[in-house]
């Protein structure tokens, strides 16, 4: 899968955790209580407390620009923890490298003393500095969540590509509409957001071609409070269907008891009464592609297809019908064909990075 694929740069405002996304399902929450060494920038052996005890299997080093709690490296960290759990790989990680200065110096003192096979993260708050301790170590593959290209011969890529689960939740949020009127809200209009909502929002044409979705964004990662703000502004004009693409908008859809759609993990636990599905990002075929290079040869490839919900890097949660107003039969069988045809491949979601505008009138799309 060395496919070229798009990839929209983070700002700076992805410096520290400010794209905490809310809480960690509960599996991968238990994982990072077992394996979680804090957030203090210091290293620990999370194999050995995952249950990897073979000295044989390579050593994947985690490097994260972020604590864990946020989701989006949480992600990341759980995977590997399987991965270590599994016996096929030796895990350490550091997180909460916040800085560049941090992210470089960690980076080149790992490479150097630990001989790692592989080192895997995040570099969207540090591209330069991590595409310079890779250029050292030409060696050691290094993968990381990037709005970058790869580099020869060692600097592959990752991001969450989630338009296959972010159009089948649109089809359930069109279904489930009565007023027509669906709210979304999210971070800003970069091309890694606006994939997933353009593709939700042709998932709400499929089901309701009359329905208008009406979009804003609060230009942060992690701001609940401005969030629920403007999902309570979808809903003064008309929303009666939220998708949660910021933490903070199941709140509003709770307290205005209507149903909503979360984000990155299962988040049905926060309003079971609410929470419909959630598009939900899995990073284990791109960890499992890591592997392969760890006990390999370094590559320099974009693993961005490994997201994509056919090779099970994304998933739309079950959907849960015992929410407010229930979920009709009918609804949900079309939901299951159109996962089915992604599956086997006679349907593939359209990707589209352009910005949506504000209301959108899915009859024109």
């Amino acid at each position: 899968m060395n496919a070229k694929l798009s990839r929209g740069r983070r700002t700076a405002a992805t410096n520290g955790p400010t794209r905490r996304w809310g809480a960690l399902a509960a599996g991968a929450t238990l994982l990072l209580v077992a394996a979680c060494g804090g957030t203090t920038g210091e290293e620990t052996d999370s194999g050995t407390a995952a249950g990897s005890g073979d000295s044989d299997a390579p050593l994947i080093y985690g490097v994260f620009a972020t604590p864990l709690e946020e989701p989006w490296d949480g992600a990341i960290h759980a995977a590997l923890t399987e991965a270590a759990t599994d016996g096929e790989i030796q895990y350490k990680h550091v997180d909460n490298l916040n800085t560049s200065d941090a992210m470089e110096r960690s980076l080149r003192d790992i490479a150097m003393n630990e001989e790692p096979d592989a080192i895997i993260g995040d570099a969207f708050a540090a591209e330069e500095a991590v595409r310079t301790v890779a250029a050292e170590f030409p060696d050691i593959p290094f993968a990381f969540g990037s709005g970058e290209d790869p580099v020869e011969p060692n600097m592959s890529v990752f991001d969450n590509w989630l338009q296959d689960p972010g159009y089948l939740a649109g089809m359930l949020a069109g279904g489930l509409t009565e007023s027509n009127t669906i709210g979304v809200v999210g971070a800003m209009p970069i091309p890694e957001v606006n994939r997933i909502v353009n593709a939700f929002v042709l998932g709400v044409k499929e089901t309701n071609p009359q329905a208008t979705v009406k979009v804003s964004f609060i230009n942060s990662f992690f701001d609940p409070a401005a969030a629920k703000q403007a999902a309570k502004a979808h809903i003064a004009a008309g929303a009666d269907v939220l998708f949660a693409e910021r933490d903070g908008v199941i709140a509003a859809a709770e307290e205005a008891d209507i149903p909503a759609i979360g984000m990155m993990v299962d988040q049905k636990e926060e309003a079971p009464k609410h929470v419909v599905t959630s598009l939900v990002w899995h990073m284990r075929p791109t960890v499992d592609a890591v592997i392969k290079q760890a006990t390999g040869e370094p590559a320099a490839v974009d693993l961005g297809e490994y997201s994509f919900m056919k090779v099970g890097g994304s998933e739309l949660a079950p959907i849960n019908t015992d929410i407010v107003g229930g979920v009709p039969e009918d609804l949900v069988a079309k939901v299951e064909a159109k996962k089915a045809a992604i599956m086997d491949g006679s349907f593939v979601t359209p990707v589209d990075e352009s910005a949506p505008a504000s209301s959108i009138d899915v009859s024109k799309k």
